[in-house]
């Protein structure tokens, strides 16, 4: 099986996928101490606390880093969480890039087969949006992953 991309406008929590990807803060600030936005804010409020929870005992990530959690009450299997910022809140096309290489490992360990990717850095990050979707296309291009991968730019 060859991967297949699919970019499209909508929102992430309703990809018929196996796992999405979360952009995070880098777990430095407590996660109760923030007020999740964006996809993370989506996941509180539809799947819960717990992938939080979960995500705080992995320690710090460094930008760039992925860790896998529990999907809470979301329909999909699991959720992987990136460091897509970096200590001053910014992100860049490197970065990026390292999000989806290292989100794509970790699928690809676990055997998933459907990926869902909110367009990462484009919020909080800075980055336009076409920018972050050529950084994250390059990144897939060259990564070994065989399967579905879903880009959502959000829209309402």
């Amino acid at each position: 099986m060859k991967t297949k991309l699919t970019i499209l406008d909508g929102n992430l929590l309703d990809q018929p996928v196996e796992v999405i990807v979360n952009a995070w803060n880098r777990n430095i600030i407590p996660w109760w101490l923030l007020l999740p936005q964006g996809v993370s804010g989506a996941i509180k409020k539809q799947g819960g606390y717990e992938p939080f929870r979960e995500l705080a005992r992995c320690g710090w990530l460094k930008a760039g880093e992925a860790r896998i959690t529990g999907a809470g009450k979301l329909p999909h299997q699991a959720i992987i969480h990136v460091a897509g910022l970096n200590l001053l809140w910014r992100s860049s096309p490197a970065i990026v890039a390292d999000c989806v290489r290292n989100a794509l490992s970790v699928a690809s360990h676990r055997e998933f087969r459907s990926i869902a990717f909110p367009l990462i850095g484009s919020g909080t990050g800075g980055l336009g949006e076409e920018e972050a979707i050529k950084a994250m296309s390059g990144a897939l291009s060259e990564s070994p992953y065989e399967g579905e991968v879903t880009f959502v730019r959000y829209r309402r």
